[in-house]
């Protein structure tokens, strides 16, 4: 199993006050983890933890990039991953339930006896939800030299086989049309 001791953080030992870490994540951190929609994934974080008394305030700073497959011509693309997330984590005496009730995804609780805080679950998911949903070629690269031409052709010869069949289902609608 994978050692992720270097994505912990020993808060116990930290004065209060602001305190900076970076870490570097390429595709060897997502091994463990089950597969994702992106590659050759390089990104660095930069968390910038504030601890207070009785909770921890985190910041987290996506900045990379990641190979995605575009979603018109299956052709691979490069997509800027850029985001910030914010994680408030509070130390109670009875965190499971706390965090069963909790209804806000930005608080997080653990027990006044923690003294690690384990981060490698939270870079997974923000690194996963900085890669863009929607991931096609911009407009200005649509068909040109990184878009699968071949692909494209497909797509626009099947949308006009679908135009110009019809559907026995609205012919009798065609009369409403001059309406």
């Amino acid at each position: 199993m994978d050692n992720r001791r270097e994505f912990e953080i020993a808060f116990v030992g930290l004065r209060p006050g602001v305190h900076e870490f970076e870490y570097k994540i390429d595709n060897k951190f997502f091994a463990t983890y089950e597969p994702q929609d992106f590659t050759d994934c390089s990104a660095t974080i930069k968390l910038l933890l504030e601890k207070k008394t009785g909770f921890l305030q985190l910041k987290f700073d996506i900045d990379g990039y990641a190979e995605v497959t575009c979603d018109r011509c299956s052709n691979p693309l490069t997509k800027q991953l850029w985001e910030e997330y914010n994680i408030i984590v509070k130390m109670v005496d009875n965190p499971e339930v706390m965090n069963l009730q909790e209804e806000d995804p930005d608080i997080y609780y653990i027990s006044r006896g923690e003294s690690h805080l384990k981060i490698a679950d939270w870079i997974y998911e923000f690194v996963s939800l900085s890669v863009p949903l929607q991931k096609m070629c911009s407009e200005e690269e649509m068909g040109g030299s990184q878009c699968n031409i071949e692909v494209l052709e497909k797509l626009k010869k099947m949308e006009e086989d679908v135009n110009k069949q019809s559907n026995p289902m609205w012919k009798g609608l065609e009369k409403f049309k001059g309406l």
